[in-house]
């Protein structure tokens, strides 16, 4: 929820040749709906964006003039090699600072943007068009808007004006699955009918510049992308060629549940609050934030696939939120995870930086366009925030 300025990583960043190929995907597990159960939602299509221009860490170093050699070395060791930022520049190559006015209008100009062109890009992917969504869920957590992101979009697209809409606002990084829970269920009770989720967050509308390290962590890391994805669950005897028919419905995951937990003993680890010094909202993380993570990770995923009688080694597929490379590296290690299960996530965060609430969405695609999945596959959704909050859903194709 915050800028990322960042420096050119010294270490190799990750490759291809970083994740070797993973052993046999374990078979079908039984998931099975009681018969009186509705049908589950399923992920019919999704869709991303980026906004403003791509930036290395020493592009941003260079254009922020950062100097100081601890400030530096944080954003060398991110395992970032570049993101998308939205900063101004003058033709001589440097930038100014932005008040916080400025810094909400440029999070009402990017969102809006960025989140228009996510959401028809998750549309296509699922053979859908801006007639046939009847629900709007929209994420945000980098700006305030009244009215919401929700309604901005629905004349920005010319969505129809009766569509149903909420708006999630600051709940930070783990919103997207907060949000896809109450989309799925709303599809799920409203079988046939297209609702949509978009993440965008404007990262770039939400930094601080100064010389402390807590500012260097946060601007080290956030770049600007939306995230949207279309969610629709079978009508009851839909014809096949209709958008909620076994062909439109059938190539993507259902949405089989979610699980939760918020770390009491972390409630101030990750916030996003005023700074009287700066006079602006400015993004906190706690150091430690990596390690209370990976150690309730466990807790969380557990009593997800408790619920549905799996265990860890059911799951073929993982999509973890890009937050950091020290948080992927406590999950990892904590849910005794391979570089090869969490490939996406480290890419994602190698490509664009944390991008906030849709980060997952964006690992998620990456997955589909892969072309690996097999029918009867499982897979974990998983997004870290402030709260602090693990946010888990379980999917099956």
């Amino acid at each position: 929820m915050t800028l990322a300025i960042g420096a050119k990583p010294t270490a190799t960043l990750p490759g291809p040749d970083d994740f070797p190929a993973a052993g046999p995907a374990p078979g079908p597990a039984a998931v099975v709906l009681g018969p009186a159960a509705p049908a589950p939602a399923v992920l019919a299509g999704v869709g991303t964006a980026v906004a403003g221009a791509p930036y290395t860490q020493q592009d941003l170093l260079d254009l922020f003039a950062i100097t100081d050699p601890k400030v530096r070395s944080v954003f060398a060791n991110s395992a970032i090699g570049r993101r998308y930022l939205t900063v101004p520049v003058s033709p001589d190559g440097r930038t100014h600072d932005e008040p916080q006015g400025a810094l909400l209008r440029k999070h009402k100009a990017v969102a809006v943007d960025m989140g228009a062109r996510a959401v028809r890009a998750a549309l296509a992917d699922a053979g859908l068009s801006l007639a046939d969504v009847d629900y709007l869920c929209c994420v945000t957590s980098t700006g305030f808007l009244t009215p919401g992101l929700s309604a901005l979009l629905i004349r920005e697209l010319g969505l129809d004006p009766g569509c149903h809409r909420v708006d999630v606002v600051g709940m930070g990084c783990n919103a997207g699955l907060n949000a896809l829970n109450g989309t799925a269920n709303w599809a799920k009770s409203n079988p046939g009918r297209v609702a949509v989720m978009v993440c965008a967050e404007a990262c770039s509308a939400a930094y601080v510049m100064d010389s402390t390290m807590r500012t260097a962590v946060v601007n080290s890391l956030f770049g600007d992308g939306a995230a949207a994805v279309a969610v629709v669950a079978p009508a009851v005897g839909a014809p096949a060629d209709t958008p909620a028919g076994p062909v439109a419905v059938a190539a993507g995951p259902r949405v089989l549940g979610f699980a939760s937990r918020i770390i009491t003993d972390a409630f101030d680890a990750m916030r996003y609050d005023w700074d009287d010094d700066q006079h602006r909202f400015s993004f906190f993380l706690d150091p430690d934030i990596p390690y209370v993570v990976g150690a309730n990770a466990g807790i969380v995923i557990d009593r997800l696939l408790g619920r549905a009688g799996l265990r860890r080694r059911d799951i073929g597929h993982w999509l973890v939120h890009s937050g950091g490379k020290k948080v992927i590296d406590a999950v990892r290690v904590n849910l005794a995870l391979t570089r090869h299960d969490v490939r996406h996530t480290i890419g994602v965060l190698r490509d664009y930086g944390n991008v906030s609430s849709g980060s997952f969405l964006f690992s998620y695609q990456r997955l589909v366009r892969e072309g690996v999945v097999a029918p009867g596959d499982l897979g974990v959704l998983m997004t870290m925030g402030p709260g602090s909050t693990i946010e888990t859903a379980l999917v099956q194709w």
